[in-house]
């Protein structure tokens, strides 16, 4: 028994050995070397560099530019925030007995699988101001006063891709939740609807408790993503007009490989995870909070 048991920390000590390798070299040795290469002034291709300490990060934090940035990140963040009850709504009615189910869920999931680029130029010409599909529609249902410069009025370029970056994503997240709720027990709904509960009691008491896990999950994947949001504006806009729809990671890209002050452009994604870990732990106690509270009433 002794021997097995020592055969077993073994094969457990050497299955970990892989992983956490892989883990310490493409994750935590970069995450450091990014920290180090944010406090010198690295253009990129010189052999040498000089320390500047925290003036990357003052130069960050004065950056108007970069701050505007920020700002139209906070467009998708709190679209997607937003629309996850929609999601989730398209979740419950997906795994319901609904006519055509199958097919609904395959033109859901369809636009995540798509290239990111290919719906950028797709997107882009339906929104073209010359012969744009959108206004055609808005055309044909007498809307001609709405139409406008959709992607370089600074005023509505953000809201259009935010919607462009909901179509595209919001299916993956539709299928997260129908697996969450697919593998909730059976019998536990069944006994519930026994005993009285509707369909709304049945949502809101069995299984969205049972899926607090996944909701974390999209929650935590939403400012990641919101933070990180880079092929939808680069190709439709290329963050333009001017900076108006230009994102933090388009901003930091920007900065290393266009300005090649790759030292700043570091500062910057080290800033960015800071953000997305702050943003989460913050997110993460108000949803405990909230579930707490309701689990007390």
């Amino acid at each position: 028994m002794r021997s097995l048991e020592k055969q077993k920390r073994i094969f457990i000590t050497l299955s970990l050995l892989v992983p956490m390798a892989l883990l310490v070299g493409f994750v935590v040795f970069p995450a450091f070397d990014l920290i180090r290469m944010s406090l010198t002034d690295w253009d990129g291709y010189s052999s040498g560099w000089d320390m500047v300490w925290l003036d990357n990060y003052v130069a960050m934090l004065k950056n108007e530019d970069l701050w505007l940035s920020l700002r139209n990140n906070a467009v998708y963040f709190f679209g997607h925030l937003l629309f996850i009850p929609v999601e989730l709504l398209f979740a419950v009615l997906l795994t319901s007995k609904l006519r055509a189910a199958k097919f609904y869920k395959t033109m859901v999931f369809m636009p995540y699988i798509i290239n990111g680029v290919a719906i950028s130029y797709a997107f882009s010409y339906f929104f073209s101001p010359i012969n744009g599909a959108f206004d055609a529609i808005l055309s044909v249902f007498h809307l001609e006063f709405l139409i406008q410069n959709w992607l370089s009025d600074p005023k509505v370029v953000n809201f259009v891709l935010t919607a462009v970056s909901l179509w595209r994503f919001s299916g993956y997240h539709v299928i997260l939740f129908m697996a969450a709720l697919q593998s909730l027990p059976q019998d536990v709904q069944e006994a519930a609807a026994v005993d009285g509960a509707d369909s709304w009691q049945l949502f809101k008491y069995i299984q969205i408790p049972s899926i607090m896990l996944m909701v974390d999950f999209v929650l935590f994947d939403n400012i990641r993503g919101a933070l990180q949001v880079f092929d939808i504006p680069y190709v439709m806009t290329s963050g333009g007009p001017g900076y108006a729809s230009s994102t933090f990671t388009l901003y930091t890209i920007d900065t290393a490989f266009k300005y090649s002050n790759f030292g700043l452009a570091s500062t910057m994604a080290v800033a960015i995870m800071i953000m997305i870990v702050a943003i989460y732990v913050v997110q993460d106690k108000i949803i405990h909070g909230l579930v707490l509270r309701r689990d007390k009433e």
